[in-house]
């Protein structure tokens, strides 16, 4: 082009825009100018530790461009050594789209997107394929073939290059473009230029210059014309490489190899070849003259001689489907509809993609382009102009040439939901809301779109109205009309801008309208005030016209139905759209009427009735037909002469789930989420039939292959089949439970087979009309292999049935008319060399008579397996994508896989379908059926190429060794290996066992424990109140399942989230440590701390479907303070303390012990790999253990790579630790770092300040990481940039990590538990809190509460809906037994309160304001606190020692309490004051206070009250009192004998007393004594009457109110419970300390008891 004639032969770009003076270019960091001894002239040098800050940048600015049009780009550089670098090129393409294109050593592999190609750089002397340059790098002539590089991978045209950025650490001499191509002089040939002066670099006289530089041309399409070697051997050193192994490709989706040329001398040693792998071709005429390298990806490296495509042979033409029919209408709405200025075409969205559909033939023509779904479209007056526009994040405006179906512009912009182009198609104007949610309009000038000019904004304004539709007036480009609420207005550009004033519409003004109408001419009008009719419409019915003029509204009329019209006001019928033309006009309503009306609207002319709401109308130009549109999906037009509808297009209302061929009437039907079942006619593509389940929804479908009979599957488990012939149901199946996932018929017709998410496998009989059930299995096919067309797969011949289960990692075969089992296949070992685990994902048979059997697999591979033995025939190759769906022919010519069929579904695929004659390629999305034909020929089958015979690994030599138990019904077990069948049968005995030693095993057993007999317990545990903040990882959540479990001492309490309801697990003796969930959420592993006498502590693994504890694991010495499942939950890693120090691993079928390491420094967590079973880490003191499994037969052998934390930390103790993303590892410090680990090499590669304390906790999801530390905050982070920071190793800067919210909670985190996005979780604090945690909200609930320390007291209150209870924290809590939720907290701060009582319900009635409760605290204070007021009323101080025991007087208008000085006082709650002071206990902290009624003379002594008070030195006085007038009088005074000198070292237990409540005059002693026994002493009688004997020393005592029960709590963790006077007694479990604390609730139906922290709600359910 004479434009570019200035930039040619080559253009010297750094002596062009004069870099030295930084005028027009931009530089960064450190950037210097300096003089290079080799060059001889003046270089760049760039470096810096972050290249996004140390650059060079060509043009200045972002918004120029350089605007050089030569296709090959020369880059004189030099890398720094042992330094990365980064450089990255953004090139215009023909379409105005820029793409960067970026090569550094610091990426791992190539990758590329629809803007941007990223290539790894290997330097010539490096020995690794990526990293760092070395030492010995060299000055490097770079040549980019920018147009082959655009075209071979973006199938883009190359336009100029934009922008140049060198980023840090390289030298630069020059940078020049050209249409040339250059070489150094001695490889000078044919075709190719000499390098000029300018891009040389010297040579010495004698020297070459191959030797001293590298050369490297990538992208380039020409041959090396001969090696170095022609006419003989090759080299020594090429026959080793061709026998280092088979290279594996790792390549983009579109092309094997890339293409890069490397001239270099041959080299001496093997080093420098390191990563290449070159192989010896013939070219295509036979004779050995060309060397061709494959190349492990596309890797720009000095080390490949030559790298060219190499094609196998070709599907041709490229792509090879063709899209030839879409089913389905609508874009964001269904408005959006278009008559071609012939007539004769429609134009619509369907999603993304616009269609063009002739109206006669129904062929269609497609725009392909939009990423999302279409918001708008708009035509020129004569059709040859299209703007559409996409709504979502990326919202844009394209512009086609409709004729070409060409895209002319895409622009990005706000306007997303409203376009209209001006006749001449000069002018355009949308409507949008920008990015604060403001209307916005734009007017743009297209006008020289057309001729390959730009779009400019003619003018823009933001609006507060709103806007429905705004069009165009076709009398004047620069005006327009727009209607919204409450508004009509007109708009004028003038000047540049945009201005609009409203349309007084009087007594209208607060409609709310939705479309306007012109009656449009093609000739300009003399005015305005000329215009034909201008309407608008509205939800109310109202149609006005507008004056345009006079700026006001001319005539209203209102559209109402039939029984309001005469005379009766009422609302009228919605009209949705309206369209006009010169004799009449068209209306759309909510009533689901199309209407025609004459301009006057004087009558209705024609209507058209619709299922549902018209949601669009549109008037042909010729006006013989309308276009109508319902909000349904359905497009339509009536034809008016005719008086004919015809239906063009009905699409499903709702994601189509799944969907089945008939090949025989060329039928499909298909089934949504819109509850229908529609079978349409391949041919036409119209529906035929329409089933609606109101009550289901239909999920699996599957034709008859000869009878026109039609199977369907439902979320309810029913399966029914219809006859279409008929249009009857023939008969319904009930074998499932839940939803249908599998559903097919054999190809004779005679079996059909259905599957369900529960696992359940159904044969049936088809050799009738109705079906009937042959067979039933349960437990078979997998749970999480998911739903589809495929789940179920039959073999050409009938003899087969395939299926992934009934694990994710099995794939069984079975006889399909008998479902006898045939083989089982191991996917995750059949590749011994890969570290992650591989499930099978899909099945699919291979056509007869080769009869192989295909599996796609969560690693994206395509495995070829023989049907019959089940062994690896080859693995055809890997994608880039999951293969969720994929698809044979029957002439095995191809097969069709689907990670995402892009770009013309733009979500997920959901069913996809290969016809017989392989021509056609049916698939489902969303509300979406698209048709593709195959266009090519092909002559070989590029699916079944030869795998080489060293990768084939027999399945059956290292077999899995788990099988699910399975039900009655379900077939033996049996496998490739016989191995296999002993370890299930191994299985089922060992299970046998187990479950008679569960008790004694899991359960502890005190010599003198009487359990009470099953179904005879008095006691059943209701409820626990606390969680144990002193654990760690002690709470466990699965957000699939809603399994959700938190330890409480010794208890496991699984609760339900939404219901609050409560399970508890009991099985440990000691505090349970930590805690954790398989995978598959089958299986909890709890542990605990060792119990005095025991050796080891103990491990509890349980069933989580019933509850039961199936093992009890004993090997840790101490505690286990971390635990971890493998990721296909083979193993479970168990991780001792800091004195324990050691980690144990065991295998999760037999739960033996596999192996155990004794570790020399103490660890602090673990984790399994999410990739691979065979990989774990833990962290410690100052470093990270990676540990790889190694089995070798029977035998696991563990080996680790211990790597140490990063210097700059200093030392430290790494704390916790999770997987990330791919290949990541984050840790956690004492010192409030994180550090990220590269898995693969084992290093720290970047760390970052997470916080001022330790982190104890860390959940990665996705891009996202959740950091808990000792300062009570959790903290999100945004981690999506650490993938690629990974690239650049130990330079890696953690400035792209964002903190994204922050919470602070009640103390340090403990726990946490998320779903896969982190959106939401459970956090658990030291507090003894578990909150609920939303980040999106940024809220946190308070889900489960509890005592941080030890609880002092517990009381019902007087209506036992609620308990208090006081804690050493300070703490007084008011819990709801209902739900066990905590109401009201009171805190006194830097107090411990000690006691605590219920006011008792006072004799007039009860009520909400009378609910107080008293609280004792350590300085000496009483605390009166309301309940309903929730505030303290009263606080007094009548003891100058800590309180130890306080009371309510039975009326409550006293309050007794007594301090550690042994002081009794009593109070008056009304005044506040003392009124006296009993000192006969002084000297004995006093324990307890009780009162009781008695009459009023009773014992001799006047007063209606009897209360007792004990002290610590085993002495009880009994009071009578009557406050009223001020008597307190000593009734009896009680001490107990002990042993003469006990234990030094013994704890003496407490002295309690308690009156009887079924013997009035009587009470009952414990405490330290001669004997274990309980005292009933009478006050009548002045001494014992009864003594029941105990096995230990009382901590605890409560008497039942109603029944003859009292309760004792022991410090051996007992609670028993006796009927007295029989003394008959059950003991109960369940406390990881001592009972301190029980309390009968009044009514004697509840009990109360403490342990430490914990506090247990028991009813009382017999006796």
């Amino acid at each position: 082009v004479a434009r570019d004639a200035w930039q040619r032969p080559y253009l010297n770009i750094f002596k062009h825009f004069r870099v030295e003076e930084w005028k027009r270019s931009a530089r960064e960091g450190d950037v210097a100018a300096l003089t290079d001894a080799r060059l001889k002239g003046t270089v760049y040098r760039i470096q810096g530790s972050v290249p996004a800050i140390s650059y060079l940048q060509l043009p200045r600015s972002g918004t120029q461009s350089l605007g050089l049009a030569g296709r090959y780009l020369y880059l004189l550089f030099r890398p720094m050594p042992r330094k990365h670098f980064v450089v990255h090129l953004d090139v215009t393409t023909e379409e105005n789209q820029v793409v960067r294109i970026s090569f550094s050593n610091l990426f791992k592999e190539f990758r590329s997107t629809a803007t941007w190609l990223q290539f790894p750089f290997v330097c010539g002397a490096a020995e690794d394929l990526v990293g760092a340059a070395p030492a010995d790098v060299r000055w490097t002539c770079l040549v980019l073939d920018l147009h082959s590089i655009l075209s071979l991978y973006l199938n883009r045209r190359y336009s100029h290059l934009k922008s140049v950025k060198l980023c840090s650490n390289l030298l630069v001499k020059n940078l020049c473009t050209s249409d040339l191509v250059f070489d150094p002089a001695d490889l000078a040939c044919r075709g190719v230029a000499p390098m000029p002066r300018e891009m040389a670099f010297p040579v010495p006289k004698g020297e070459k210059w191959h030797d001293l530089y590298d050369y490297i041309r990538y992208g380039c399409s020409r041959l090396l014309l001969s090696p170095p070697w022609a006419g003989c051997n090759p080299p020594a050193w090429l026959g080793l490489l061709l026998n280092a192994g088979k290279p594996q490709l790792l390549l983009p989706a579109r092309f094997n190899f890339c293409q890069v040329e490397y001239f270099k001398a041959i080299p001496s040693n093997r080093r420098e070849l390191k990563a290449a792998s070159v192989l010896w071709r013939e070219t295509s005429n036979g004779e050995g003259g060309g060397l061709w390298v494959e190349d492990l990806s596309p890797v720009l490296s000095v080390t490949v001689l030559s790298v060219f495509f190499f094609f196998f042979q070709r599907l041709l033409p490229d792509p090879i489907l063709k899209l030839r029919m879409i089913i389905g209408f609508g874009g964001c709405s269904t408005k959006q509809v278009l008559w071609t200025q012939d007539n004769a075409a429609v134009v619509y969205p369907c999603h993304a993609v616009i269609v063009t559909l002739q109206i006669q033939t129904g062929e269609q023509r497609f725009f392909i382009g939009h990423t999302d779904k279409v918001s708008a479209l708009a035509f020129n007056g004569n059709s040859t102009l299209l703007a559409s526009a996409q709504a979502g994040a990326l919202s844009v405006v394209r512009l086609w040439d409709f004729p070409t179906g060409s895209c002319l512009s895409v622009f990005k912009t706000h306007v997303a939901f409203s376009c209209s182009f001006s006749y001449s198609g000069a002018v355009l104007c949308g409507v949008g809301k920008d990015g604060h949610g403001k209307t916005m309009v734009v007017v743009w000038n297209a006008a020289q779109v057309t001729r390959g000019g730009e779009v400019a904004v003619l003018a823009k304004a933001h609006t507060d109205v709103d806007i429905q539709a705004l069009k165009i007036a076709f009398f004047d480009d620069r005006r327009m009309v727009s209607c919204g609420r409450d508004n009509v207005r007109l708009w004028r550009v003038r000047s540049g801008a945009l201005r609009s004033c409203p349309v007084n519409l009087g007594e209208y003004h607060s409609l709310e309208f939705t479309d306007l109408a012109f009656e449009e001419g093609h000739a300009r009008p003399p005015s305005p005030s000329s215009v034909g009719a201008r309407f608008v419409c509205s939800k109310s019915g109202h149609v006005l016209e507008v004056d345009y003029k006079n700026v006001c509204m001319r005539s209203a009329r209102r559209l109402l139905p039939v029984v309001l019209f005469f005379g009766f006001s009422g609302p009228g019928i919605a009209i949705n759209s309206i369209s006009l033309s010169s004799t009449f006009c068209a209306t759309g309503s909510e009533d689901g009427y199309l209407r025609l009306w004459p301009l006057d609207f004087s009558a209705v002319v024609l209507e058209a009735e619709h299922e549902a709401p018209v949601s669009s109308v549109c008037i042909s130009p010729d006006s013989h037909k309308v276009l109508c549109t319902t909000a349904t999906g359905n497009l339509g037009y009536l034809d008016i002469q005719s008086r004919d509808y015809n239906t063009l297009m009905r699409s499903h209302e709702d994601s189509i789930l799944a969907f089945s061929v008939e090949g025989t009437w060329k039928q499909m039907a298909t089934v949504s989420q819109d509850n229908t079942i529609r079978v349409w006619d391949l041919v036409s593509m119209q529906q035929l039939y329409d089933f609606t389940a109101a009550d289901e929804m239909p999920c699996a479908v599957a034709f008859h292959p000869t009878q026109q009979i039609l199977a369907c599957g439902f979320d309810s488990g029913m399966v029914r089949t219809f006859s279409l012939a008929a249009s009857d149901l023939l008969v319904e199946h009930k074998q499932h439970r839940t939803v249908i996932t599998g559903l097919t018929f054999s190809p004779n017709g005679k079996f059909m087979f259905s599957s369900c998410l529960q696992g359940t496998l159904v044969l049936y009989s088809c050799m009738v009309q109705k079906s009937h059930v042959l067979r039933v299995l349960g437990n078979v096919v997998a749970r999480d292999a998911g739903s589809g067309p495929d789940a179920l797969v039959v073999s050409g011949d009938n003899r087969l049935l395939a299926f992934v289960g009934p694990s994710k990692y099995v794939v069984t075969v079975m006889e399909a008319c008998s479902l006898d089992e045939l083989l089982r296949v191991d996917i995750s070992i059949l590749d011994l060399n890969s570290t992650a685990l591989d499930s099978a994902v899909r099945v699919c048979f291979a056509p007869v008579p080769r009869g192989e059997l295909l599996v796609s697999t969560s690693s994206n591979k395509i495995l070829v397996l023989d049907a019959k033995t089940g062994r690896l025939v080859r693995e055809p190759g890997v994608h880039s994508l999951s293969l969720s769906l994929f698809s044979i022919s029957v002439n095995a010519a191809g097969a069709v896989s689907c990670p995402q069929v892009s770009p013309v579904h733009k979500l997920s695929c959901s069913s996809l379908v290969l016809s017989k004659d392989s021509r056609y390629l049916l698939t489902a999305g969303d509300k979406v059926i698209k048709d593709l034909r195959d266009e090519g020929s092909y002559t070989s089958p590029f699916l079944f190429t030869e795998g080489s015979p060293e990768k084939l690994k027999d399945s059956s030599e290292t077999p899995r060794q788990i099988v699910p138990l399975p039900l009655s019904s379900s077939p033996p077990c049996l496998d490739v290996s016989s191995v296999h069948q002993a370890g299930c049968q191994s299985k089922r005995n060992c299970l046998a066992i187990l479950q008679e030693l569960i008790m004694s095993q899991c359960l502890f057993f005190l010599q003198s424990f009487l359990s009470p007999p099953a179904g005879s317990e008095v006691l059943k545990l209701k409820g626990v109140i606390g969680y144990n903040g002193n654990g760690r990882g002690n709470m466990v959540w699965n957000p699939d399942t809603g399994f959700f479990a938190y330890t409480c001492g010794c208890i496991i309490v699984v609760e339900d989230l939404h219901s609050g309801s409560q399970n508890h697990w009991l099985g440990h003796a000691e505090e349970i440590s930590t805690l954790a969930i398989s995978h598959d959420a089958q299986v909890l592993a709890s542990a605990s701390g060792k119990r005095n006498g025991d050796s080891h502590c103990q491990i509890c693994i349980w069933n989580i479907q019933d509850g039961v504890c199936t093992a009890s694991l004993f090997h840790h010495e101490t505690q286990v303070q971390a635990m971890a499942f493998s990721r296909d939950d083979r193993f479970l890693v168990t991780l001792g303390d800091y004195i324990d120090q050691t980690i144990a691993l065991w295998n999760t079928y037999t739960y033996e012990l596999v192996s155990s390491i004794c570790i020399s420094e103490p660890v602090h967590d673990v984790a399994f790999s999410p990739l691979s079973h065979r990989e774990l880490a833990c962290v410690g003191k100052g470093a990270v253990m990676f540990w790889l499994l190694e089995q070798q037969g029977a035998d696991v052998n563990l080996k680790v790579h211990q790597a140490p934390a990063p210097d700059v930390l200093g030392p430290v103790e790494l704390t916790s630790l999770c997987y990330g993303a791919d290949t990541l590892l984050y840790s956690g410090t004492n010192s409030g770092q994180i550090c990220v680990w590269d898995t693969e090499t084992n290093c720290c590669f970047m760390t970052w300040e997470a916080d001022e304390g330790e982190i104890g906790v860390l959940v990665c999801g996705r891009s996202r990481l959740v950091s808990g530390s000792n300062t009570k905050r959790i903290r999100l982070w945004a981690v999506a940039t650490v993938q690629e920071l990974r690239l650049k190793g130990p330079d890696a800067r953690s400035s792209l990590v964002l903190l994204e919210h922050e919470i602070t909670l009640d103390g340090t985190i403990v726990s946490a538990a998320f779903d896969d996005s982190l959106e939401m979780g459970i956090v658990g604090t030291t507090a003894g809190t578990l909150w609920y945690v939303n980040w999106t909200e940024s809220t946190s609930i308070r889900l489960i509460s509890g005592h941080k320390n030890k609880v002092t007291e517990v009381c019902f209150s007087p209506d036992e809906t609620h308990c208090a209870t006081c804690g050493e924290d300070g703490s007084v809590r008011i819990w709801s037994l209902g739900s066990m939720e905590l109401v009201v907290q009171f805190q006194v701060l830097n107090q411990s309160c000690q006691c605590l009582a219920w006011k008792p319900c006072p004799i007039v009635a009860w009520g909400a304001e009378s609910q107080h409760v008293v609280a004792g605290y350590s300085d000496g204070t009483i605390r009166v606190f309301s309940i309903s007021r929730t505030e303290m009323e009263l606080k007094m101080h009548p003891h100058a020692t800590a309180l130890t025991a306080i009371a309510y007087s039975t009326d409550g208008e006293m309050i007794l309490s007594g301090g550690k000085d042994g002081l009794v006082a009593i109070s008056s709650p009304r005044t506040g004051m003392t009124i006296r002071v009993l000192a006969d206990h002084k000297g004995s902290p006093i324990t307890v206070l009780q009162c009781t009624r008695k009459q009023y003379r009773d014992f001799g002594v006047e007063g209606g009250e009897l209360w007792l008070a004990t002290s610590s030195d085993r002495r009880v006085s009994v009071w009578a009192s009557d406050w009223l007038k001020d008597k307190c009088e000593l009734l009896d005074w009680l001490s107990f004998p002990a042993p003469a000198s006990p234990e030094v070292s013994m704890v003496l237990p407490p002295s309690l007393a308690a009156f009887c409540p079924w013997e009035p005059g009587t009470l009952v002693y414990v405490g330290f004594g001669m004997q274990k026994e309980a005292l009933f002493y009478s006050l009548h009688k002045k001494q014992v009457v009864e003594k029941i004997s105990l096995p230990y020393f009382a901590t605890s005592l409560s008497l039942s109110p109603a029944a003859h029960f009292m309760a004792v709590g022991f410090g051996e963790r007992l609670l028993r419970l006796l009927r007295c006077p029989t003394s008959h007694a059950q003991d109960y479990a369940g406390h990881d300390d001592v009972v301190h604390l029980c309390r009968f609730a009044h009514s004697g139906c509840r009990l109360l008891t403490a342990s430490h922290s914990a506090v247990l709600v028991w009813e009382l359910t017999g006796g």
